[in-house]
């Protein structure tokens, strides 16, 4: 169903059940999937493509160029998946040359009032940007993380799966899987806990998993030397293993430490 009064460029390509309502902008290489709706005013441009039953609150601004200088009107793309709520004002970019031209958003995430996804950024499943809460250009974002209102990610950060960024934070370095992280330049609180308790970690391997966690950030030793030590090593939490893994892995920022160290 579209209304009389959205304007559709005669190249996008929209699924018959989607619903577009008053006074939508759509352009020329927009593709959309089953069963979206936007409920009014919702601008979709660019190289735009959206899977199936997403949701568009009034005023969101989608695929729009990039807030980049270095942007030269390259053809960049912007693909979005399944089941993703976007409430009022969000804003998403496509992607640049720098980032290899795409900008990634999995399935059912919840984008609140007034959040701002930038150029290049990858956001996997699950995840949460709560009220005005920004990333710049060439963030990562792994599944089921949930970033607070008003916090600001530096440009090229990690954040783990499961990390909690809370509100009117400032992140410039890496957040590993499970993190918490509050305040500006600041750094890990503690493990998410709410997050592993969500995950269906008891209270007792919750424990058991923050004694590793503090070995492996033991500021007597560096953590590439402490990861690996035969106890973390030869750990059989899943969850241990996706923190080394994060720590193995390249960061162009460098990793968030614990507090204590």
């Amino acid at each position: 169903m579209i209304h009389p009064s959205a304007i559709i460029s005669k190249k996008a390509e929209i699924n018959e059940t989607a619903k577009i309502g008053p006074f939508c902008v759509i352009g020329d290489g927009v593709k959309i999937g089953k069963n979206n709706n936007l409920i009014s005013h919702v601008s979709i441009l660019g190289e735009t493509t959206i899977e199936n039953n997403n949701t568009f609150f009034p005023f969101c601004s989608i695929g729009s160029e990039p807030q980049d200088l270095k942007y030269n009107k390259e053809k960049s793309y912007l693909k979005i998946g399944s089941n993703n709520r976007f409430r009022e004002n969000v804003t998403v970019n496509t992607g640049t040359t720098g980032g290899g031209l795409n900008t990634i958003i999995g399935d059912n995430c919840l984008f609140m009032v007034g959040s701002h996804v930038a150029h290049d950024c990858i956001i996997r499943s699950n995840v949460i940007l709560a009220n005005n809460a920004t990333l710049a250009g060439h963030v990562e974002i792994d599944n089921n993380a949930i970033l607070g209102g008003n916090s600001a990610i530096h440009q090229y950060v990690r954040i783990g799966k499961y990390a909690m960024i809370g509100g009117m934070s400032g992140v410039e370095k890496d957040i590993i899987p499970y993190g918490l992280y509050t305040g500006i330049r600041e750094n890990l609180k503690s493990l998410n806990l709410i997050g592993l308790k969500r995950k269906g970690l008891t209270s007792n391997a919750i424990n058991k998993m923050r004694d590793l966690i503090k070995q492996i950030f033991d500021k007597n030793d560096a953590i590439e030397k402490n990861i690996k030590k035969r106890i973390i090593v030869n750990s059989e939490f899943l969850e241990i293993k996706e923190v080394v893994e994060f720590l193995n892995s390249k960061s162009k920022r460098g990793i968030t430490t614990f507090e204590n160290d």
